[in-house]
This record gives structure tokens, C-alpha cells and sequence, in this order.
């Protein structure tokens, strides 16, 4: 159980890392972004967490796997509040409340 929680902690955090270097490799010029660290340290971390989906979905039923990667916006909202300095919203709050919620719920399953 304890392999699981992690691989999906793994596999969401690591998403959401690959969306920030995405995010911070945007350049006004498209063309430009091609050129950025960023975007290649994204598009490597996507496929580590695709990696990461795959062995998750091996050990854990598609019912549990796929609802849990909503922590991934748990992450989301956490990387960008320190790294974009985004604010964080009462509406943000109680989203993420329902969240860990429903992932709890789920992970009595795992």
C-alpha cells in the first residue's frame, strides 16, 4: 500500500513539475520556446510521469489510478503559489479540500 501512495504521489508530482517548466519556457515568440531548457525538461518529466502512470495502472485498478491524478492539482496550485507567486483562493482552497477528500476515500480502496 505504502509503494502505491508514493508511485502516485511520484507520478502526480512529477506532472505538475513538467507543467511549470513548460510553463516557464513559454516565450512571446512560439518558435523561441523550442529553444528553452524549460520545454525539454518538461517534455522529459511528462514522459517520467507517463512511465510512472503505466506502472501505477499495473499495480492498482484504472478506477483508483485515474481519479487519484487529481492530486496533481494539488501540486499545481502549491508550485505556482511559490514559484509563479499566483494567490491562492478561498475557491482554490475548498477545491482542493474536495480533493483529498475523494482521494482519501479512494485510497481506503488501494
Amino acid at each position: 500500500m505504502i509503494v502505491n501512495l508514493l508511485l502516485l504521489l511520484g507520478m502526480t508530482g512529477t506532472g505538475a513539475f513538467a507543467s511549470l517548466c513548460l510553463k516557464r519556457a513559454v516565450k512571446p515568440v512560439l518558435w523561441h520556446t523550442f529553444f528553452s531548457v524549460g520545454f525539454y525538461a518538461g517534455g522529459i518529466l511528462y514522459l517520467l510521469a507517463a512511465l510512472l502512470n503505466i506502472w501505477a495502472l499495473r499495480r492498482m485498478e484504472y478506477s483508483v489510478v485515474l481519479p487519484l491524478t487529481s492530486v496533481t492539482y494539488i501540486w499545481t496550485l502549491v508550485l505556482a503559489s511559490i514559484f509563479l507567486k499566483e494567490k491562492i483562493t478561498k475557491d482554490m482552497i475548498r477545491g482542493i479540500i474536495y480533493i483529498i477528500i475523494g482521494a482519501v476515500v479512494l485510497s481506503i480502496s488501494i
